[in-house]
């Protein structure tokens, strides 16, 4: 499993006009080929009356399929291109699709490759792009002595929390990074005197979103 990796959050639409072709790019998360399949199958029916709906995806933590089209084009100027930026950003399950309405100029292979490039970082543009992070809920019971060191510990470390509850202790509930667990209950420990209780939830996925912490599906 990837620690990190870099996903779509949310897709987008993105347009590029070439000597009057039009160049529309659909990006979508996808979790795997049958939702790609579909999402291809979909924009073909929206755009049955374009010249051209070439596609590419991605799925897995480690792009194990990738897949692309070049539905009518000349060979590697549109499928291949679109592919290549996908993987050139660091995608995971993404898929993309660039619909053409020929504008009755032909472009050539150069003006083909970057056309269909340009459309897909168009699209990527208009999308929510985020890291998605493996991760485990920690549980954090303190009393209030102790509470300013766990902040500025959480702080320093950029951790982010869920909810903090005041009772008669604290509890703070966080996010924490598997790559960050053992060296982060270790400072919690020492900062605390080994008073603080840490309990570890179930494993999750995260990501920052717009500046807010989004939990992931699995």
């Amino acid at each position: 499993m990837l620690l990190e990796c870099k996903i779509l959050y949310s897709g987008g639409q993105g347009e590029l006009v070439e000597k009057k072709s039009r160049f529309i790019a659909t990006v979508r998360p996808v979790s795997n080929e049958e939702e790609a399949l579909a999402f291809i199958e979909e924009m073909r029916k929206q755009y049955w009356d374009a010249r051209h709906n070439c596609f590419a995806y991605v799925i897995g933590e480690r792009n194990e399929l990738a897949r692309f089209s070049d539905d009518g084009e000349p060979g590697g100027t549109a499928g291949k291109p679109m592919l290549d930026v996908l993987l050139g950003e660091g995608l995971h399950n993404a898929a993309v699709v660039v619909t053409r309405y020929f504008g009755g100029t032909l472009l050539g292979t150069g003006g083909l490759v970057r056309a269909y490039s340009g459309a897909v970082k168009a699209g990527l543009a208009e999308s929510v792009i985020a890291v998605r992070t493996a991760g485990v809920k920690l549980v954090i019971d303190a009393d209030y002595t102790m509470l300013g060191k766990i902040q500025y510990i959480l702080r320093e470390g950029k951790i982010p929390v869920l909810d903090t509850i005041y009772t008669d202790k604290v509890k703070i509930c966080c996010l924490v990074p598997f790559s960050r667990l053992e060296s982060l209950k270790s400072e919690l420990i020492e900062g605390t005197g080994g008073r603080a209780e840490l309990q570890e939830g179930g494993s999750c996925f995260f990501a920052e979103i717009e500046g807010n912490i989004k939990m992931l599906e699995n």
